[in-house]
């Protein structure tokens, strides 16, 4: 038997073989680039989303890597280009430039300096860079900026009544002149003609741009969730919808959420941003209110389930109510492990007041969150150990020893290495980063067995959301117990 006919039995990612199946049938881009799915009938293998149609189970391995893919046999899918996928095998000794490279572009590196200056903060010369990116990611870092420019401002075309002077800006390109070449090329007309006719209803200052999501959607429980962990003065939030200040290099931003009746989509405000922060305001938009998610595999994977099937009967379109920052949701972990959970936010809000930046607003909110090194500096009014932490956090990010942008299961290795404990780590993986496996179970109002919390991955988030946000009673260790229980009563 050769080996590309051989079951792939080893676990991924810890995923057993069920749960890569429940991931492979989501396409859920949040997986892309943590296995590969081989298929023996056509000897390819795949990104997981690959839009092909799935192919019979009994043909289909893992891999968790391309390469590992590779060497049993199968070669790559020219329609998903597993060569590209984030984090791909094939970025090794060089993933890490690539990574930091996406990153800087996407968070606008592109926009006012050239390809120079990107290649000289990463170390590299140019050429070298433009080789990497043939080689990982199958475009140059001029086209994946420029790509990234497009979309946004499609989006702003459409959504907003903004000057195509102010367009252009917003999506990073220096002149009217080039964004409109660029566009034309793209969309083969040119801006103007693209633009829908819409009544304006936005100040001077305000942009509103409307971010579907795939219908069922529990937006009062998931406004529950945020208002739960809001952070008074930075952000509020309840039934209506959210908001909070968001400092930048001019000042503060103030952006607010809601649901928007009668459609499938959220209305994302955000006035007083400069241009080029509304692509990566959008983008953490989309992260905190869980929007990239589809509903009908997790509720399929949950639906027989004796401990959550009642919950997800109920709740079917619940999601993950997410952290807006990365650095807050890491402090908030910290002092939950030296705090009662119900006291979390109050000594939080007190961290704020006597540390945070005040900020005059008229939406009732008045600080911005203390930046890294200032709590690190700063002889903090909290109990010694937890101000010992809550320091030791704060300076590994300013120096650099902690980078919540890098990938997740990086982010998770250096939080362990600051001090955090294990629920604490996956509470920051999954309100911070947005990552569905995550299992914060000392959070939990039930204590689900082994076997129960196995059974729920990839989704493992999903189900936490609703232990943590339905009421229960405890369900016993003994899954056997547990499971005989669930299956005769509510468990509310």
């Amino acid at each position: 038997m050769s080996a590309h006919d051989q079951p792939t039995a080893e676990r991924i990612l810890g995923l057993d073989r069920a749960a890569l199946d429940r991931a492979r049938h989501s396409r859920d881009p949040r997986f892309d680039g943590k296995f590969f799915i081989a298929v023996t009938s056509t000897k390819i293998y795949c990104r997981s989303i690959c839009p092909v149609r799935s192919p019979r189970p009994e043909n289909v391995r893992y891999y968790a890597t391309a390469a590992a893919a590779s060497d049993a046999g199968y070669r790559p899918c020219l329609r998903c280009r597993p060569e590209a996928a984030p984090g791909t095998a094939g970025w090794l000794g060089t993933q890490a430039v690539v990574r930091r490279a996406l990153r800087l572009i996407d968070h606008g590196a592109l926009d006012a300096a050239s390809v120079d200056t990107l290649a000289s903060r990463l170390g590299i010369s140019p050429r070298h860079l433009d080789r990497l990116f043939a080689q990982h990611v199958g475009a140059s870092p001029v086209a994946v900026a420029m790509t990234r420019r497009l979309h946004f401002a499609k989006r702003l075309l459409d959504d907003t009544r903004l000057p195509i002077t102010q367009i252009a800006l917003a999506a990073g390109f220096r002149s009217l002149r080039r964004f409109n070449d660029a566009f034309r090329i793209a969309y083969r007309r040119p801006p103007r003609e693209v633009r829908r006719q819409r009544v304006d209803r936005t100040g001077h200052d305000e942009v509103v741009l409307r971010l579907a999501f795939r219908p069922p959607y529990e937006w009062g429980r998931l406004c529950d969730s945020l208002a739960e962990r809001a952070i008074a003065g930075v952000e509020r939030a309840d039934r209506t919808g959210y908001a909070r200040l968001v400092p930048h290099a001019r000042g503060h931003a103030v952006i607010s959420v809601r649901q928007l009746a009668d459609t499938d989509a959220l209305e994302l405000r955000v006035r007083g941003a400069l241009p080029e922060l509304l692509l990566p305001l959008t983008t953490t938009a989309r992260r905190v209110f869980d929007l990239a998610a589809d509903p009908s595999p997790i509720e399929l994977a949950f639906r027989d389930d004796p401990v959550l099937a009642s919950r997800v009967q109920r709740q079917p379109g619940l999601r993950i109510a997410g952290a807006w920052d990365p650095f807050e949701a890491a402090v908030l972990a910290v002092i939950g492990e030296h705090h009662p959970r119900d006291d979390v936010g109050a000594v939080a809000g007190q961290l704020v007041t006597q540390h945070g930046t005040a900020i005059t607003s008229r939406d009732g909110l008045s600080h911005a969150f203390p930046r890294p090194s200032t709590l690190a500096a700063t002889e903090l009014q909290l109990p010694s150990r937890c101000a010992a932490a809550v320091r030791r956090l704060a300076h590994a990010i300013a120096v650099g020893t902690l980078d919540l942008d890098a990938p997740t299961a990086c982010v998770i290795d250096q939080l362990r290495a600051a001090g955090l404990g294990e629920s604490a780590v996956q509470e920051v993986a999954l309100r911070g980063l947005g990552e569905p496996d995550a299992f914060p179970a000392a959070h939990l109002v039930c204590e689900p067995s082994a076997a129960d919390a196995e059974a729920w991955r990839p989704w493992r988030g999903y189900a936490a959301e609703h232990l943590a946000t339905t009421p229960a009673a405890r369900v016993r260790a003994n899954p056997t117990d547990a499971r005989a229980d669930a299956s005769t009563r509510d468990p509310r």
